[in-house]
């Protein structure tokens, strides 16, 4: 058995906002009217690098085995927690095992094909290795990332068995040659002058990258079929393909005009996008600029037409939704605090204790079914509390995650504070059983009604502001008709 690609997935938010509203909103201080086309993808208020990177997860593993996972990493240069384990998140949502070993990656652009590297080699000793990359950047208001930026997550299962990509060669040019740097405690990137770093920086450094993997793989230049270059600069694709010998049609598009460029994720999340339509044979080269330069050469193999994401990135894109308001998308960043009013005054500190008592349950949505009745109930305990009949420590671990359900009853009120009014929740019916009290997320006015079908998706249920914490749960999304992101 040869290590390689097992499986892929992406995931790109639902939100999309328009540019053209962005430069509407900015004329009157940074006038960019020949920027204001096309959108970029946004996170909402509840979700971030975490809950996209365990979105991307699902896509990726499916209803595949998730025993055989032995190691997650995460690359993100937006993690929510500086000291704790966001990749520990990750595996919790995903209920994988507590022996499951956990890693962040961090620090540069290049973060995830680093973790590519990471992966092959723990892959080669055995257990499956799942790679996550997110970033949700935030920039400055009229700025021009705030235009180029966009939310999203990519994730690579490696391992050994029957691949779908053959890994032929990988280089790496490490050269601290600074296009933009973040300080710790800082929250926006600085950059350098664009003439620079393509100059001195990209065509410099990336051709001596590529040049070494093709060498190292013994594969012309004029072979790639497909090359990928994720950059804010535009034509710096074509233009490093050209300066290498790589032919022009063999570009990938880089999903700038709908999507924007993701940070960490976006390499693999256009490495997704091209597998999705790729053939066997077919040699596909992956190079990413920062903190020097790396390459990475692919072969598809014959399996890669039995493998299928969830959704995939072309389902993410048409689930999107472009959203018109600019304040919505500095108030969701953070960039711009609104009225919450008493009702929003509130504290909302995290008992640490009763978090991991119930951990399990709140972070991989496990329930709990009586193997006598064969009633589920959330959250488990150690009592089935069926009508007449109570019984004790009958309840076995039942996983909800995965399932479809069935909105059983809802409300849609303004009474409360939230950061998408009005708050909409409701009692979910699960598909074989079991029934939750649920939040509704990625819902407009008149999305929700008694029978309307959902999937669950991971999200942050609310942050401790005093203190800074966040604390995740599981949200109920109606299926907007859309094909469901896999359950049972």
């Amino acid at each position: 058995m040869s290590v390689g690609i097992l499986g892929y997935g992406a995931y790109v938010p639902r939100l999309r906002l328009s540019r053209k509203a962005v430069v509407d909103a900015n004329a009157w201080f940074a006038p960019q009217s020949s920027r204001g086309k096309g959108t970029r993808s946004m996170t909402n208020w509840d979700e971030d690098s975490v809950t996209m990177a365990v979105a991307a997860a699902r896509d990726c593993l499916g209803q595949r085995d998730r025993s055989a996972v032995g190691t997650v990493l995460l690359a993100s240069s937006t993690l929510p927690f500086v000291e704790r384990l966001n990749a520990g998140l990750v595996a919790g949502a995903l209920d994988l095992a507590e022996s499951t070993a956990a890693l962040d990656l961090t620090g540069s652009q290049t973060a995830a094909l680093s973790g590519v590297a990471q992966a092959l080699a723990l892959a080669e000793r055995g257990g499956e290795v799942l790679l996550a990359a997110a970033d949700a950047r935030r920039t400055r208001a009229a700025s021009g990332a705030e235009l180029d930026y966009g939310d999203g997550a990519a994730a690579l299962l490696i391992g050994k068995g029957k691949p779908i990509a053959e890994v032929l060669a990988q280089a790496v040019v490490t050269a601290d040659f600074v296009d933009h740097f973040r300080l710790a405690g800082q929250d926006i990137d600085y950059h350098w002058e664009e003439r620079w770093v393509r100059d001195e920086g990209i065509a410099k450094l990336m051709p001596r990258a590529v040049r070494q993997a093709l060498e190292r793989a013994g594969v012309a230049a004029e072979r790639i079929d497909r090359f990928i270059f994720p950059s804010t600069f535009a034509k710096a694709d074509a233009q490093l393909a050209k300066a290498c010998g790589i032919r022009a049609e063999a570009v990938a598009a880089n999903l700038a005009d709908s999507v924007g460029d993701t940070g960490m994720a976006h390499g693999l999340l256009l490495l997704a996008q091209t597998l999705e339509t790729a053939r066997p044979g077919q040699l596909i080269l992956l190079a990413q600029f920062g903190g020097g330069a790396q390459a990475l050469l692919l072969r598809v193999t014959e399996a890669i037409g039995r493998f299928k994401p969830r959704v995939g990135v072309s389902g993410w894109l048409e689930r999107g939704r472009v959203e018109h308001s600019y304040t919505r998308f500095l108030v969701y960043k953070d960039q711009l605090q609104v009225e919450r009013g008493m009702r929003g005054e509130q504290d909302k500190k995290t008992a640490l204790t009763t978090a991991w008592r119930h951990h399990r349950a709140l972070l991989g949505l496990i329930g709990g079914r009586c193997r006598v009745t064969g009633e589920v109930h959330f959250p488990p305990s150690r009592y089935s509390y069926t009508p007449g009949a109570p019984a004790l420590d009958t309840q076995e671990p039942y996983p909800l995650a995965e399932r479809l359900g069935t909105v059983l009853s809802w409300s849609a009120e303004f009474l409360s504070f939230h950061l998408s009014p009005p708050h909409q929740y409701g009692q979910i019916d699960f598909d074989g059983g079991g029934r939750i009290l649920m939040d509704f997320t990625d819902v407009a006015q008149g999305d929700i009604a008694t029978g309307t079908r959902v999937e669950m998706v991971f999200r942050i249920k609310d942050t401790d502001d005093l203190r800074g914490f966040k604390r995740y749960f599981w949200k109920a999304r109606p299926m907007h008709g859309d094909r469901p992101a896999g359950a049972t």
